[in-house]
């Protein structure tokens, strides 16, 4: 259960800065005790477990995921720069890249944007419960 005593602390301070009236802040940290033993915080933390577990992996696809798709939003970013060069000189060719990216994008499926956010935010949220524990350094 160290997932969930990592995670408990945490919520209860959220809690404390997010509802003000101290009534219903004591019944909201309540509700979480209770919640403690129940079903669904089981399921919670086993899910917490997978991502814990693939945060640590020694693979290096996945160690390098984070890396990557930061170095992906970079170069969509750094586009802009030459982008903006071509728009002053062409700007019609420039209308048209950036149309066939935006069509290209707009083809994925929604499920496939929300799979990666998912995932990554999960991934994220796995990584600092590591530095938090002390277990990633």
């Amino acid at each position: 259960m160290p997932i969930l005593e990592a995670l408990i602390g945490p919520v209860a301070a959220i809690i404390d800065k997010v509802i003000p009236n101290p009534a219903q802040r004591d019944k909201a940290k309540l509700e979480l005790l209770a919640m403690q033993g129940s079903q669904e915080l089981a399921e919670i933390q086993a899910r917490l477990s997978a991502i814990v577990a693939e945060a640590n992996s020694h693979d290096p696809w996945t160690s390098r995921a984070r890396p990557s798709f930061l170095y992906v939003i970079y170069v969509l970013l750094l586009w802009a720069l030459p982008m903006g060069l071509l728009a002053a000189f062409s700007p019609q060719t420039a209308k048209e890249i950036a149309e066939g990216m935006n069509a290209y994008l707009s083809g994925l499926p929604e499920p496939l944007y929300a799979l990666f956010g998912t995932g990554y935010l999960g991934y994220t949220a796995a990584r600092q419960w590591g530095k938090i524990a002390g277990s990633d350094k």
